[in-house]
């Protein structure tokens, strides 16, 4: 039986993709990812911890992410654990990654609006009409088919 890699991960970008493009115009993009979570210390403080996560984005999906992140953005994220190692002067060194296979931008379009030309763009409530009658039943008695 084969075994199961998937991560699934919400969360924002700390930097801007960086983008390499190698031979055939493959290209590689990089960049971190934060998630947060929030628990509770032992004195009842509200207390956020956040971990970084290292994402690589292979050929089209790195074009996507060139073209259509950056820092901040809020992204759903699927992929697969990577563990990559090499020797650095004689030093071994090993780094965690996250190949994406697909990604979803959940920021909303235009995220850096301010909140004041946002409820500009609201249209009113109705107005509120106090001790309108309520509307009848409309009469049907008269209008038969027959």
């Amino acid at each position: 039986m084969s075994g199961v890699n998937k991560v699934i991960l919400i969360g924002r970008l700390g930097k801007d993709p960086e983008v390499r493009a190698f031979e055939n115009n493959v290209k590689k993009a990089t960049f971190p990812l934060a998630t947060s979570e929030f628990r509770k210390d032992k004195e009842g403080n509200k207390i956020e911890l956040t971990e970084w996560h290292n994402i690589v984005c292979w050929r089209n999906l790195a074009e996507t992410a060139e073209q259509f992140l950056t820092k901040g953005k809020l992204i759903y994220l699927e992929g697969k654990i990577r563990t990559r190692n090499w020797e650095d002067n004689g030093v071994k060194k090993y780094i965690t990654e996250i190949e994406a296979g697909t990604f979803t931008m959940l920021s909303p379009k235009e995220e850096n609006k301010s909140t004041e030309t946002q409820v500009l763009n609201v249209p009113p409530p109705p107005p509120v009409v106090e001790n309108a009658p309520e509307p009848s039943a409309p009469d049907f008695s008269d209008d038969l088919p027959f």
